[in-house]
């Protein structure tokens, strides 16, 4: 058991350590960046649901799934994304393939455990803004992203409630770097302002779920986030530059500007949801997310006609097993699942609403012993609108994780 904590530690801190673009999203600009983690591929591939769990699968949006588990199990997620941006007057492609989630559950009776590292949102783009009358040209480009290692635990009250508590430690920073250069002259101007964030954001769940008869059951969950701080170290370079004609930028000289440091603000948000099914056959269920307004006015930088409301999401989702126990056909024992989503995100940009829609399905497929199962989702969506003369996204994705089980609080019989 120590060698296999010693291993899981290993690989999250190596994870942590290393940097990762996982969007190429112009609106990631915005606030704390694009909120990239929808949970498990197992809950992305129904529509982004949390209402559902089971004893073999980690939920890693809801921590009263914790207290049903009845395996250890371990969860890794990757996904490759492809995404073709478009305004009114042309187009652009991008493609960017990441890390997205490695988390342990560990049941202890009644009371079940979690941890893991998540990396939560992501800032990354590029773009390239002429202005031929003028014959100017701005160059706008953005990394870095929240990361955040949580701890959970959930309770098994009874048979029909579980119970359970996330706390996540928040880290990471956002970078935004703007380049301006006029033909005709050598020289140009840069600014780069970074903000790097750190602090604890904490989650409390409720799991119900109760059998109607022999055949059927009713599930009801939901989870709540209070609104929390984040602590803001900000920074400002600005430089003059000589931009070279293979697109680097030299910098001529440089001065730092002093920022203020200050503290970021969280909104608070709720989840509830509810679904039916047969156990080890069928489920369908809806969801709703509900977040406060947001004001990242205490950003290093001002954000010109952006404003944030309310946020919305609804998600609808479930799964089909057509013979969960079959010792002849494979595919009968396969998952099959899928679902749709649609996110009012509450930014608002000039006017216009950033909305977000995604249409998903995927399989699990059954692999080794201890119920253990590969599972491949993906999902066809898009993302804002060429209005106003703002983005419009159209994205695929493509996501792969493993989920695998594992006894370790159960003695031997036979050394």
């Amino acid at each position: 058991m120590t060698k296999r904590f010693l291993i899981i530690v290993f690989i999250l801190f190596s994870v942590i350590t290393t940097a990762q673009e996982r969007t190429s999203s112009p609106y990631s600009f915005y606030g704390i960046g694009l909120n990239t983690f929808k949970g498990t591929v197992e809950n992305q591939s129904m529509g982004g649901l949390s209402i559902f769990s089971d004893s073999i699968h980690l939920n890693l949006r809801n921590p009263a799934a914790y207290g049903k588990l009845a395996l250890t199990t371990y969860g890794l997620g990757a996904s490759h994304t492809a995404t073709e941006v478009m305004t009114s007057e042309e187009s652009g492609t991008a493609n960017k393939t990441s890390f997205d989630y490695l988390a342990v559950g560990i049941p202890t009776g009644k009371l079940g455990f979690g941890f893991g590292l998540i990396p939560y949102t992501s800032v990354g783009y590029d773009i390239l803004d002429r202005n031929e009358a003028n014959n100017t040209a701005s160059r706008y480009t953005g990394k870095g992203g929240l990361n955040k290692v949580f701890l959970a635990a959930g309770y098994e009250i009874n048979e029909n409630i579980s119970v359970g508590v996330d706390v996540n430690y928040n880290f990471g920073n956002l970078q935004n770097k703007n380049i301006f250069i006029r033909e005709g002259l050598q020289y140009g101007s840069r600014e780069i302002n970074r903000s790097d964030l750190s602090g604890f954001t904490y989650k409390i769940g409720l799991a119900y779920e109760r059998m109607l008869n022999e055949d059927l059951q009713f599930m009801f969950g939901g989870h709540y986030t209070p609104e929390a701080n984040l602590s803001s170290a900000n920074e400002r370079e600005l430089a003059t530059i000589i931009f070279t004609g293979e697109g680097m930028d030299i910098a001529a000289d440089t001065r730092q500007v002093e920022v203020a440091d200050g503290d970021l603000t969280l909104p608070s948000s709720y989840t509830l949801g509810t679904g039916i099914g047969k156990p080890r056959k069928w489920f369908f269920g809806v969801e709703y997310t509900g977040s406060e307004a947001s004001d990242f006015s205490n950003r290093s930088f001002a954000l010109e006609g952006a404003t944030y409301n309310k946020s919305n999401s609804y998600k609808a989702g479930g799964y089909f097993i057509p013979n969960y126990s079959s010792l002849t056909s494979y595919f009968s024992r396969v998952v099959y699942r899928a679902g749709l989503r649609m996110d009012e995100t509450g930014l608002n940009l000039d006017g216009e609403d950033i909305n977000e829609f995604g249409i998903t399905f995927g399989v699990g497929l059954p692999a080794g012993r201890m119920l253990s199962n590969v599972n491949l989702g993906f999902e066809y969506g898009q993302r804002g609108t060429k209005d106003s003369g703002l983005v419009l996204e159209d994205f695929f994705v493509a996501r792969i994780s493993l989920s695998l089980n594992d006894r370790w609080f159960v003695k031997r019989k036979f050394e």
